[in-house]
This record gives structure tokens, sequence and C-alpha cells, in this order.
């Protein structure tokens, strides 16, 4: 059975021998847990890799279109639910933008649980991946060999070919958030340079916890004192630091014969730094590309170029987003206000939001794939 605990020190022991697979997932979050789902019951021997314990690291808000939850089998690990927006401006203190969909906070650590518990006979197993040579991924734990790898590592693709880039040369935001108990009934945001010039403020529910943040698309920018700033103007208390990098230019799915999905192709949206949904989306689409090869109905080289395109088609419109979030340090004052009036009418933010959940569609994630496979071990259980 796989070994979930994150072993440590002199825990951390060599893989054994045969630890090659079919397929190689390097990281176990959203992207990487949602591609071992897709290729249940295949019959292949899939392998996934993370430093940590699944569910053990959250970076994240961790909210996400609740169609998507529900259609992904998640909706268990859902703590609260919202159909609208509160947004706050220096000159309109709150303006409540309509959603055409329900937007839901969860528990990070549950869901990563559900989705780990619909992998079928995917293996998992703790290992920091360190580089990779051709088919061959070098971790502390030895070496793994694979003709399919994807990489799932986040924003720091680690086994891209080359030097990488690091921040706060490359095109990152930055983000921090706090976790104080508390109640809320609204998804609140807080664009005001009083905060962060180019980004936002954050407050998302979570039935008995508030996540507090604040984000700058600027990777320069620090983010500690504005968010404590907030926290003040809310009357929170600081609790619970946890902060990340968020790529925000999509990046080439493909390369080196190397998948890439989540954060390591650049897949979180630009000027809203939502990632979860977009994670689950292309770890399905290369999931299905995989699945394919391992069924025999493509090799590897077409899986690569059909994911390659279908990341690619996607370009345009993370690039419109893009400029939209580079304009936001322009727009402060009477500008940003009156945008801001004009998505509180229905007709215009219903039009807007619907147009930007079809970047990613709740839709893409039926038909699930075929059942897994249960061992005697769970019938008997």
């Amino acid at each position: 059975m796989p070994v979930r605990a994150t072993k440590r020190g002199a825990a951390r022991v060599p893989f054994p021998h045969g630890a090659d697979a079919d397929v190689l997932i390097c990281g176990a979050s959203f992207a990487g847990l949602t591609v071992a789902r897709v290729l249940r019951s295949t019959g292949a021997r899939v392998l996934v890799l993370d430093r940590y314990e699944v569910g053990e690291r959250q970076t994240s808000a961790c909210a996400a279109p609740t169609e998507w939850l529900r259609n992904l089998g998640l909706e268990a690990s859902i703590r609260q639910t919202f159909d609208s927006l509160l947004v706050h401006t220096p000159g309109i203190e709150r303006a409540r933008w309509a959603l055409p969909f329900s937007f839901s906070t969860f528990d990070y650590r549950q869901l990563c649980a559900l989705l780990f518990d619909q992998r079928g006979e995917a293996e998992f197993e703790t290992a920091k991946v360190e580089g990779r040579t051709g088919n061959t991924v070098r971790t502390d734990r030895g070496d793994v060999r694979a003709p399919l790898i994807v990489d799932a590592l986040g924003w720091r693709r680690v086994l891209g070919p080359g030097d990488n880039f690091q921040p706060p040369d490359g095109p990152l935001s930055r983000g921090l958030e706090v976790h104080p108990s508390g109640v809320g009934d609204d998804l609140e945001l807080w664009i005001d340079p009083r905060y962060v010039d180019a980004g936002y403020g954050w407050s998302f529910p979570a039935r008995d916890e508030l996540r507090i943040g604040v984000g700058s698309f600027d990777p320069h920018d620090p983010v500690k004192q504005p968010t404590l700033r907030l926290l003040e103007d809310v009357a929170a208390e600081p609790h619970g630091y946890q902060g990340n990098w968020i790529p925000h230019r999509i990046r080439p799915a493909t390369e080196d014969g190397v998948f890439f999905a989540g954060d390591s192709a650049g897949h979180c949206l630009p000027l809203t730094a939502e990632g979860i949904r977009t994670a689950f989306y292309f770890g399905i689409a290369v999931g299905r590309e995989l699945r394919a090869v391992l069924e025999g109905r493509q090799d590897r080289a077409q899986a690569l170029k059909r994911y390659h395109a279908f990341s690619g088609s996607h370009r345009w419109k993370y690039e419109a987003i893009y400029l939209s979030q580079q304009s936001i340090r322009h727009l402060h004052g009477r500008p940003l206000d009156t945008l801001t009036r004009i998505f509180t009418r229905p007709r215009v933010s219903n039009w807007t939001f619907r147009h930007y959940l079809d970047i990613a569609p709740p839709q893409f994630a039926v038909p699930a794939p075929p059942a897994a496979v249960r061992t005697a071990r769970e019938v008997a259980a």
C-alpha cells in the first residue's frame, strides 16, 4: 500500500529496486492528483511523488466554483458557498457583484484526501524531486525512470530544461494570507492602493475561519505590512501565516518530453490569481492524453503535441487577462470607481463572469474516468 506519512530524517530511505513507473507524476496537489484520478483503472503503474504528505501544505485561499467541486466528487470538502462578491475601493465602501455561478471555500486537507482516494491503483511516495535527465527523475531517495513524466510541482518548473526564473525577476505575483478564527457572510475584495498599488486584498470566509490576505502583481512589493494593515482595518488577528509565489504568465505546457500542468505551466489565471480550477482543468486534459497512450490509441509524441496545442489555444485568453492585470495600478481613483459601479449591474457581471468561467468550464470534468478497481483488501474493509 502507498505510504502517505511524510518521511523525515533516517526514515527517508532510498527507493527499493523497481521504483520505475509507466507514468511518473511529480507533485501531489490539485493538478497532480487530478492526473492520477484520470489514469485510474488503466492497469499501468502510476507513481505520484511529493516532498510532503498529501494535503500537508496549503498555499492558497482554497476556493473554487462549486460546480467544479461537485463534478469531481469533492463536495464533502466544502466549507462555505457564495453567489456574489463584495468589492471595496477608496471611493466606494461596498459594491456587490452578482455571480452567475456559486463559489465555495473548502478544506484543503480534506479535498486532497478525497481526490487521492479516487486515484485507483496509483501509488504515492514522499520524495523531494531535484531534477531530471531524459526519462530519469532524480530525488533525494534515488532515481525513478518513466517514459511518461508530468511536472505538477508548481511555479519552479523543476523538471524543465535549463535554468528557470527566480523571484523577484520572473513573471510572478506574490501573496500572503492569515487564517484567524471568525465568521463572515461574503467573499470580499479590497482594490485599494493603501494596501497594495498593483493587486488587491481579500477575505474568504470558510465557516469557522477567515482567510485574509494581500497579493501584489509586482513581485518586488512587500506584502506582510499591507496584510497586517488590512487585518487591523477588519479587526482580525494575525494567525496561521502562509505565503506563495503565483505565476501570472502562461508557459509552454510541454518541453523536452515532459508534460507540465498547473502552476508549472503558468496555468494560474492572471488578475484573479485563480489557479485551482485551472489545475483541475489542465490536469484532466493531460491525463486524458496520457490515458490514450496507455490504451494504445496514440503514442507519446502525439500526446505531447495534442496537449501542447490544447494549452496553447488558451494563450490569447490568458494574455487578455494579463493586460487587465497590468492596468490595475493605472485605474485607481475615478476610473476604478466607475468600473466597480458598472459591475454592480447584473447583466454586466453575469456576462463577464460567465465568459470568465468558460476559460476552464466545469462541464469539462464530466464524464468521470472509469471507476477504480477495488482491491481485495478494500472490499474486505
